[in-house]
């Protein structure tokens, strides 16, 4: 049976259902979460336990009376399910209800959608829709599923199922063009970046762990944040200066979810490429949430789908006003950083992961006294450009003895610049001559 569907439904009756398979388990706290960061209003939550769902409606006929009754005592419009429906399902329990059906998928692609501002996030977000409404294509159309013999009755039937499919793939094919120019775009950035040798951080992390707070508050920028699900959606690049490393690209992504649809990381692959192609990955962790560890291990399913999870890893465990916990580094058996506690939302802790990251980027420093005579000035000036100096005094015969820092890098290519070989002023035991010779 046909039945017309509004617009848009603001009441909503919930449906959460516990399963056996721990796989298949989702977090009602969350469901909520996500149910009023998209504008609905729950009106009732309805949960129930089965070892599998119903092939046809996915509930039992129990539950789907009282649904019907929930509908009716909360004058709601709307279904939502904290799960996937296949697009059968989705349209029996329309025509047993009477109104619109909504599966988890459906509802993170809908707040995608409101939050997308950028052009690039509004046509990933309109691929991901598009794509996912392409195999429910015919809910609507239940009327003119197949073609009717006699008089009267040879209407469309198929021809416009087809059309509208034929558009909806025409559609598709045109995002994928738009988005693959994007993709050359940033490809060719993410170039040029690496040409000038210019390292890329990016944050990751489990929505709402505060990664826009703590981007905000370590790049001085005023991204958008705020305690709900998905508050920023497009990627945001800014430049930082980083201690013995120099300038540093930072990007803050989009964050993850339990069971990110499939078609929205497809669609975000240009996005998340910022990701797989970093330098540094930064996995800001909600340190007061009791499912943390659950969360890091979507985060690092998202991050193995998209080739990122061999990428050097720094955890940042964010929030720890709520835990009455002091900063601190904690470091691996070789005295690395790898994990920094801090809390973004108060800035306590920003100079222990400003360290951290020095630490973690800074892949050969050099650290050594160099005594200059007076026609060398042309070596002083690039060392004092490049910032290296950290003490200098002069000798009574006019030479010049400086305390230099740099990354051995800046250095190597200040003294190719000046036509200076570096063997000649750095000590044997940081000589690259040196090193190579003990080396095996």
């Amino acid at each position: 049976m046909f039945f017309e569907r509004p617009d848009a439904g603001e009441t909503a009756v919930l449906v959460h259902v516990d399963f056996q398979d721990e796989q298949e388990r989702e977090d009602p706290g969350e469901f909520l979460e996500l149910v009023r960061s998209a504008g609905a209003e729950p009106a009732t939550l309805l949960t129930g336990s089965r070892k599998r769902p119903d092939s046809r409606t996915f509930v039992g006929s129990g539950k789907l009376e009282e649904l019907r009754e929930a509908l009716a005592v909360h004058s709601a419009e709307l279904v939502i399910f904290n799960h996937g429906l296949s697009p059968s399902q989705e349209r029996n329990l329309e025509r047993e209800l009477k109104c619109r059906v909504l599966d988890r998928t459906g509802l993170i692609l809908d707040i995608f959608a409101q939050r997308a501002r950028t052009h690039e996030g509004k046509l990933q977000v309109e691929l991901a829709q598009l794509e996912y409404m392409s195999t429910r294509l015919v809910r609507g159309w239940t009327h003119l599923e197949r073609q009717k013999g006699g008089i009267g009755l040879r209407g469309p039937g198929e021809t416009q199922l087809e059309t509208d499919r034929r558009l909806l793939r025409g559609r598709i094919k045109s995002i994928h063009k738009r988005l693959d120019k994007v993709r050359g775009q940033r490809d060719q950035n993410r170039r040029s970046r690496a040409r000038a040798e210019i390292p890329s951080v990016s944050l990751v992390g489990y929505t709402n762990a505060g990664k826009s707070t703590l981007f905000n508050s370590i790049t001085e920028s005023q991204v958008y944040a705020a305690d709900q699900l998905f508050a920023t959606l497009d990627p945001t690049l800014r430049r930082l200066e980083v201690e013995d490393v120099g300038p540093v690209v930072m990007a803050d992504t989009v964050g993850f979810i339990r069971h990110l649809p499939h078609k929205l990381v497809e669609a975000f692959q240009a996005t998340l490429q910022e990701a797989a192609e970093a330098s540094l990955l930064v996995h800001v962790i909600d340190a007061a949430d009791p499912d943390r560890e659950l969360n890091v291990e979507q985060v690092e399913t998202v991050l193995d789908e998209i080739g990122a999870l061999e990428v050097p890893t720094l955890r940042v465990m964010n929030k720890i006003d709520l835990l009455d916990s002091a900063p601190r580094i904690e470091r691996d058996g070789e005295g690395r950083p790898e994990v920094v506690w801090l809390s973004a939302r108060e800035g306590r802790g920003i100079e222990l992961l400003e360290q951290a990251l020095s630490e973690c980027l800074a892949e050969d420093v050099i650290d050594f006294t160099l005594t200059l005579e007076p026609e060398q000035g042309r070596l002083r000036a690039g060392l004092h450009e490049l910032g290296a100096v950290r003490e200098e005094s002069f000798c009574e015969e006019g030479q010049t003895r400086l305390q230099v820092r740099l990354p051995r890098r800046d250095f190597l290519q200040l003294m190719a610049r000046l036509g200076e070989r570096a063997d000649d002023y750095l000590p044997a035991s940081l000589s690259e001559r040196e090193a190579w010779e003990e080396s095996p």
